[in-house]
């Protein structure tokens, strides 16, 4: 097998979510990159530490891994323990409001 050295490295990669991985009611529907705030305690994050997503993965439990602003990163957390902030709150809010 051979290599081409000069080929681009991607420093992030990412995967097109399944086709049935769709949020159910309730649930958070977030995408990499999308900013969000803590909402409980968590080990290493104060309560209303900022963050952004990292990871969002499931199939019928959508759970995301987040880095927060300290620097700690924290795995499978959903709408128990984060909020969507900024441009991904705005976007969920137009999305409820067309649901309506």
């Amino acid at each position: 097998m051979t290599t081409n050295s000069n080929a681009p490295v991607s420093a992030t990669q990412g995967w097109k979510p399944h086709a049935l991985a769709n949020p159910h009611t309730g649930q958070l529907d977030l995408s990499i990159g999308d900013t969000v705030r803590s909402t409980v305690e968590l080990n290493g994050v104060a309560v209303g530490t900022d963050g952004k997503v990292i990871l969002a993965n499931g199939f019928n439990w959508l759970r995301y891994r987040v880095r927060f602003a300290n620097g700690v990163e924290v795995g499978d957390l959903d709408q128990r323990n984060i909020e969507p902030t900024g441009k991904a709150a705005k976007r969920l809010a137009k999305i409820a409001k067309r649901a309506q």
